[in-house]
């Protein structure tokens, strides 16, 4: 930090990953105290408020997303990585959940600052994910000594076309309960306050994940933004059946008072069959060229497109029998095509048997990623002074 008059200056990256965009910041950059390191961040970022207006956030929860970083604390990675969604509404910074969009900008980030050598064609960056305690590598394409930037390959709710970055989640099986299958079951019925049942499958790898049919819930999988987050009734059904999973699963207590944007994990995630013809955001895609429906509920609303994580989780689920969406995919091996309100999403998983449990072997997807700008981000010393 460097002193600017009555302001205080803080080296920043502002990168995309995926369909997320962040800030990634060194935590050497940042004061050791947790409590006031935080308030600097949520000041920087603009929070709380809607439009993060006097702030380096972009108003949504897909662009209000923070990288830590620092030296590996693990000899088996090259960096580390700590994940944070800065809440719009709140003065807080979650930290229990994570984001595989951005894990796409930390391992660009990483081979672009030094901290894995370049090798050709591929530089495999490994990632150790603090929320999560997880490594995941990040396949960094290398030509001429160089990162490649250029290339063919594109992902829906971004434009364009970029070289691809391949993020293999290791060891991702049962990242926060400990179990893929946190209840031990392959679906389940739950109950919500007006006496309505729904049969859920919870699936734990990269994100914890409620997985319900949608046409359980009154809709048909191919609804875009509009429709799901203009509808309350909708969102609140979903937010009780999200809450009973979360018990189930063991991330939230019985009674407990909690709400999407602030007891993030489990999210939600409403599973369909595909149809003859779906319309999508920006394009028209056929049903042979996806394999299942999927809507991803962050925070109370429809994402724009999917989560890395929930398509990680769903890949995996496709696999597992008796689930939800094993039950309901066309796919019949360890690759899904994905539709989703922006277009379509490869992710890939395979599993087998382990005991009373299963045991994730690979689960992995492509991504993109881009940084956008560098430089210095300044902060009123007034933060600084109210939490000396």
């Amino acid at each position: 930090m460097y002193s600017f008059g009555q302001l205080v200056k803080i080296p920043a990256v502002i990168m995309r990953g995926g369909t997320s965009k962040g800030l990634i910041l060194r935590r050497c950059d940042l004061p050791q105290d947790s409590a006031l390191r935080d308030q600097i961040i949520l000041r920087m970022f603009g929070s709380p408020d809607s439009s993060q207006i006097d702030g380096l956030g972009g108003g949504t929860s897909l662009t209000s997303k923070l990288a830590l970083i620092g030296p590996p604390s693990t000899p088996k990675a090259h960096i580390d990585y700590t994940f944070g969604q800065v809440s719009l509404e709140k003065n807080v910074i979650d930290y229990n959940v994570t984001c595989g969009n951005l894990l796409a900008a930390v391992g660009l980030y990483a081979a672009e600052e030094g901290y894995a050598t370049l090798a050709e064609p591929i530089t495999e960056v490994r990632i150790y994910n603090t929320n999560i305690d997880k490594i995941i590598v990040a396949e960094i394409p290398v030509e001429q000594g160089a990162i490649k930037y250029e290339g063919n390959f594109s992902i829906a709710g971004v434009p364009g076309l970029s070289s691809k970055i391949m993020l293999n989640f290791l060891d991702s099986g049962g990242t926060f309960t400990k179990k893929m299958l946190p209840s031990g079951n392959a679906i389940d019925t739950v109950q919500i306050k007006d006496g309505r049942r729904f049969e859920i499958s919870v699936v734990d790898c990269v994100n914890t994940i409620v997985f319900v049919r949608a046409q359980d819930v009154g809709v048909k999988g191919t609804e875009l933004q509009y429709p799901i987050n203009s509808n309350a009734e909708l969102l609140d059904t979903l937010e009780q059946i999200r809450v009973k999973g979360g018990i189930l699963a063991g991330l939230i207590r019985p009674q407990e008072s909690v709400r999407p944007t602030t007891h993030s994990l489990p999210k939600i995630v409403m599973v369909a069959q595909s149809t003859d013809y779906i319309t999508l955001t920006n394009q028209a895609v056929q049903a042979e060229d996806i394999d299942i429906l999927s809507r991803y509920i962050s925070m109370g609303a429809l994402h724009k497109a999917h989560a890395v994580g929930g398509a990680m989780a769903l890949a995996a689920a496709c696999q597992i029998p008796g689930t939800i969406p094993s039950l309901l995919t066309s796919s019949s091996g360890s690759a899904v095509r994905i539709g989703h309100p922006s277009g379509t999403m490869y992710a890939e998983a395979v599993v087998e048997r382990k005991e009373t449990d299963w045991h994730v072997i690979r689960a992995a997807c492509g991504r993109t990623a881009r940084r956008l700008m560098e430089g210095e981000a300044y902060i009123p010393v007034s933060v600084m002074a109210a939490h000396g």
